[in-house]
């Protein structure tokens, strides 16, 4: 029994690996340092109702041994289209965005270059390497253990902070107003664990898993893995805003939207808790973190559009999958190497994308697990499927509140 609870986690866990990056160093550190506990209503409000959605993901995967797109494509040729035009848009910049604060991190670490341009090219061509090398497999077992070291070293800095501050704690909860917060809330949201088409990513990798083990995942294995890593990445943005909340929130600090000045910002936010001799632990523990995330969205995007463009041509590409991480190289590089100055624009546009799309990947997942397509003893029970109804509604009117108030 042990085994197989150690076995069935991996997608969970390289889920977790691409959520937490931008939407829990960044994100949620910022909405900390701005909005003190103000904004931990959103965490979990949108934790829960993402949380059917993401866990359709896995749940179809093991139920029916296809990725969502494999679904998507039953439901109309119409749908898999609209992916591929708005994951062709936005693709370049999410890539962009977890790389540059990676390039960040990178130079604070080691240090021999301050251009974010070089650091991220290379992070990017290792990244390339490691994927060729290791593949599916590497990937896997490598994310339990950088999971690990963010997860203790966070815990660690959060109880420090914690015990050492002497202020009040203030937890009445805030709803922005006004343009500024409320773009800066639909961002929050928008990547917050992680935007929705994730949960493709996650059917493309227990696909894989399955081809890498010859093993058939169970259903409730993947769901149980797939819960391990979301209450993570919820445990860990608590943290995260916590951490903002305890070290900046009314110190007069403020984030950078450099990311070279960021990282270093981040990196000082857990040493001045945990002491200068940390320096190193906590910068391998963000690096590594976010080096992940670079890694798994390299890996899923091409996957992803690999198999969107089979399913759309009814041809196997030999090397599409490859084709596709060359041309994501290729469009990132362009944007860091042009766009630099505007990577806080990017990045801003980029997460509001995400939410205001997030009821489109909503409604197809929840249409895909209750319908024929999905065998009935694996679809979701009647109280999922309330949840359900009821993120549809949330998703919607927040994003219909947003576009009416700005």
């Amino acid at each position: 029994m042990k085994k197989s609870i150690l076995q069935s986690l991996g997608p969970g866990l390289l889920f977790a690996g691409a959520a937490i990056g931008v939407s829990h160093l960044v994100q949620s550190t910022r909405a900390g340092a701005e909005f003190g506990f103000g904004l931990i209503w959103a965490l979990l409000l949108v934790h829960l109702f993402k949380y059917p959605f993401f866990q359709f993901g896995p749940r179809y995967a093991a139920a029916t041994g296809e990725t969502l797109l494999d679904g998507y494509r039953k439901l109309g040729k119409g749908v898999l289209i609209s992916y591929f035009i708005l994951n062709f848009t936005t693709m370049f910049t999410i890539q962009a965005a977890v790389t540059i604060v990676t390039a960040g991190l990178a130079s604070q670490l080691f240090g021999f270059t301050t251009d974010l341009v070089v650091w991220a090219s290379l992070l990017m061509f290792i990244s390339f390497i490691f994927l060729i090398v290791g593949k599916y497999k590497l990937l896997d077992n490598l994310m339990k253990y950088i999971i690990l070291i963010l997860t203790i070293s966070t815990i660690i800095a959060v109880n420090v902070a914690l015990f050492s501050t002497k202020e009040g704690f203030d937890v009445t909860q805030i709803i922005p107003s006004g343009t500024v917060e409320l773009t800066f809330l639909i961002a929050f949201l928008g990547w917050m664990p992680a935007p929705l088409d994730v949960s493709i990513w996650h059917s493309i990798w227990s696909v894989e898993k399955d081809k890498t083990t010859v093993v058939k995942t169970k259903p409730k294995d993947a769901i149980f893995d797939f819960n391990v890593g979301y209450i993570g990445t919820l445990f860990l943005g608590i943290c995260f805003v916590l951490l903002g909340a305890l070290v900046m929130y009314k110190s007069g600090e403020t984030f950078s939207n450099k990311g070279g000045v960021f990282a270093s910002q981040l990196i000082k936010l857990y040493t001045k808790n945990l002491g200068e001799y940390s320096y190193i632990f906590i910068a391998i523990a963000a690096f590594t973190t976010m080096f992940s995330t670079t890694i798994t969205s390299m890996d899923a995007s091409p996957r992803a559009m690999n198999r969107t463009a089979k399913l759309l041509t009814n041809k196997e590409f030999k090397y599409g999958y490859w084709f596709w991480i060359g041309l994501l190289f290729i469009g990132t590089f362009l944007i860091l190497k042009y766009f630099m100055d505007n990577m806080g624009i990017l990045i801003k546009i980029a997460t509001i994308l995400s939410f205001l799309t997030a009821p489109f990947y909503a409604i197809l997942n929840y249409t895909l697990i209750t319908g024929k397509h999905t065998p009935k003893k694996n679809q979701p029970g009647i109280y999922l499927k309330i949840l359900s109804i009821v993120g549809i509604v949330f998703l919607i009117s927040f994003s219909i509140w947003f576009l009416t108030s700005i």
